[in-house]
């Protein structure tokens, strides 16, 4: 991709404390969710009685590691563009990466009761699910929401109001977790589209995503609207970090995405097999 221009040195930016950063301990509360999801996972992978593959664990635990930097240690940080950008990268593109390979659906439909397995396989059928987990719809969702923060007063908003600011990053995980998983989610999925389909969404959030790095720069102290008292320096800092490790992540995505489809050649190929029986 294009190599945008050298930002300034990371010593220019003075710390200012902002609405999004809760004071005390309560700031810490989030890391509370992230330890429920990491120990309800390991409680089922324990219960498995297949024996639970030990890959997924590690991923789904990386995933939750670099979620738990992203709520806690980063959220403490004076209030910093180059931060916030950080939270999403992490938030919205490299938790979810190892969330999905962690294959927690499967792992669902392995250790629970038989009631919440038929609940779980009729969500996976429904028209609903197949509409928000369509690799161009979550894309849209991913990109184009993270485009609606930046570009409207949207983001000064959620940094002056603690609660619409956990909103935002809410956002940033569901969707990415809603993009990842349509591209390279090892669980099943219904009508999941083709390869060609999943290549060709990732290269539009790959191509989005530049797009709007380089807006961001190009537009520095102007762009996101409504900040008190911006400086461009520091904010061309956060689009450049916001184009180069977007790129670095979608690097290990498409690797993901190539991995899984490859994985699952066993799996089309018998039912390309069972069609072939059908029709004859």
């Amino acid at each position: 991709m294009t190599v945008l221009l050298p930002g300034p040195p990371a010593w220019s930016v003075p710390p200012v404390a902002h609405g999004g950063h809760a004071a005390g301990g309560s700031a810490w509360l989030p890391l509370f969710p992230v330890a429920l999801l990491a120990g309800g996972y390991l409680l089922a992978a324990v219960r498995d009685p297949r024996g639970w593959d030990h890959r997924r664990t590690a991923a789904w635990l990386v995933g939750c590691g670099v979620l738990a930097v992203a709520v806690g240690p980063l959220a403490q940080l004076p209030d910093d563009p180059r931060g916030h950008m950080a939270q999403h990268l992490l938030l919205g593109m490299l938790a979810p990466l190892g969330l999905v390979l962690g294959a927690p659906v499967t792992l669902l439909l392995r250790v629970a009761p038989a009631p919440v397995r038929r609940t779980v396989g009729r969500l996976l059928r429904a028209r609903s699910l197949h509409l928000i987990t369509h690799p161009v719809t979550a894309a849209l969702l991913s990109t184009g929401g993270l485009a609606l923060v930046l570009l409207t007063p949207l983001y000064a908003a959620a940094e002056r109001q603690p609660g619409l600011h956990h909103a935002v990053h809410l956002h940033y995980l569901a969707a990415g977790y809603l993009f990842t998983w349509s591209l390279a989610g090892p669980d099943p999925a219904p009508r999941r589209p083709g390869l060609a389909v999943r290549v060709g969404a990732l290269l539009g959030a790959a191509a989005g995503h530049a797009v709007l790095a380089k807006h961001l720069y190009a537009r520095a102290g102007i762009l996101p609207p409504g900040l008190d008292n911006p400086d461009p320096e520091t904010l061309r800092s956060a689009a450049q970090l916001m184009y180069y490790g977007g790129d670095l992540v979608e690097l290990l995505l498409a690797t993901a995405l190539f991995a899984t489809w490859y994985n699952d050649r066993p799996r089309r190929l018998r039912a390309s097999t069972r069609r072939l029986a059908r029709s004859s």
